[in-house]
């Protein structure tokens, strides 16, 4: 089978490509202004191929060839993602969707998250639906970019999956590598008020993205998460005792906003990165619970993780 993997040299990309690199899979890795890391690179059954997905002319020698497709390219850390996220998040898909149907590959799979559904809860948990109106721009534009994926693969042999995945953890995961070079520091906080999440282990992720490329996987919705859903505060708490760090101070719900708009307003005056945004703190303040019931019926019925008291050791 050979897979192309977008975003192969991002973080979630190449943890994937090393994960698939060994047989039956041959990997296409497309790249575009970051390299591969050096191990990939040298690998005999990774294929690197420069190509960029604003561009469509470059796509269809990248698809070409290809049984499947795990898209995780996008465009993290920059300000005003209201500005280039219906660009990199739905017009990016939809071009190389194009590609990908003419060159006749057989699955498209899109890494999404629950967000999508908007605030979802243990009660009320997100179920896999098409039609709510998140509050991010982040979630508004990969939900169009869900809807793209599904109507331009019908009629046509190509199955579309999307893989909305929980919070992902795990030693070398960029976001909890932050948490950790934070709280070390003493400079994390968090808001008191309890926000659900839910989380999955980097091995249980990869894994089911594994088992959605198998052939006998039919097209959906998939909702990924372990088996414990907890509060965001209790997360980072059971990290900070984990490490042995203090646990994060709390600290007024308005500030984090207002630190995500300072924080933009800095990168865009001096042409830098951006950590924050404000619609990165709207996300992150959404409660994101999810049905995992498919997941463990057509995917992983048994997690390596499934909680986070046994998913401490990879951290």
């Amino acid at each position: 089978m050979r897979v192309l993997i977008t975003g192969a040299a991002g973080n979630l990309g190449t943890f994937l490509a090393r994960h698939l690199d060994r047989a039956p899979y041959r990997l296409r890795l497309l790249v575009h202004r970051t390299p591969l890391a050096d191990d990939l690179a040298a690998s005999r059954r990774v294929e690197p191929i420069e190509a960029d997905l604003g561009q469509p002319d470059t796509l269809p020698a990248t698809c070409q060839d290809v049984d499947a497709i795990v898209h995780f390219a996008g465009v993290l850390f920059a300000p005003r993602p209201e500005r280039f996220l219906p660009t990199t998040n739905v017009l990016y898909v939809e071009n190389l969707l194009d590609a990908a149907r003419a060159a006749g590959v057989r699955r498209f799979i899109l890494v999404s998250f629950p967000h999508v559904e908007g605030p979802t809860t243990p009660e009320r948990p997100a179920v896999g639906a098409m039609d709510a109106r998140p509050i991010s721009v982040h979630a508004q534009t990969r939900l169009a970019a869900e809807r793209a994926l599904f109507e331009r693969s019908r009629g046509t042999r190509m199955r579309p999956i999307a893989l909305r995945s929980g919070t992902i953890y795990g030693r070398g995961v960029k976001m909890i590598e932050a948490a950790r070079w934070l709280m070390r520091r003493r400079l994390l906080p968090v808001w008191p008020q309890p926000t659900w999440y839910h989380f999955l282990a980097l091995p249980d992720f990869l894994r089911c993205v594994e088992a959605a490329l198998r052939p006998s996987t039919r097209s959906g919705v998939f909702l990924l998460g372990d088996e414990l859903p907890m509060t965001l505060q209790v997360f980072l708490d059971a990290l900070a005792w984990h490490w042995g760090y203090p646990r994060p101070m709390r600290l007024p719900r308005f500030l984090f906003p207002l630190a995500g708009a300072l924080t933009e307003a800095t990168a865009t005056t001096f042409g830098t990165i951006s950590p924050l945004t404000r619609d990165f703190i709207r996300i992150g303040m959404v409660p994101h619970v999810a049905d995992t019931r498919r997941m463990r019926r057509e995917l992983l019925s048994k997690l390596k993780y499934p909680t986070l008291r046994e998913g401490l050791e990879i951290l």
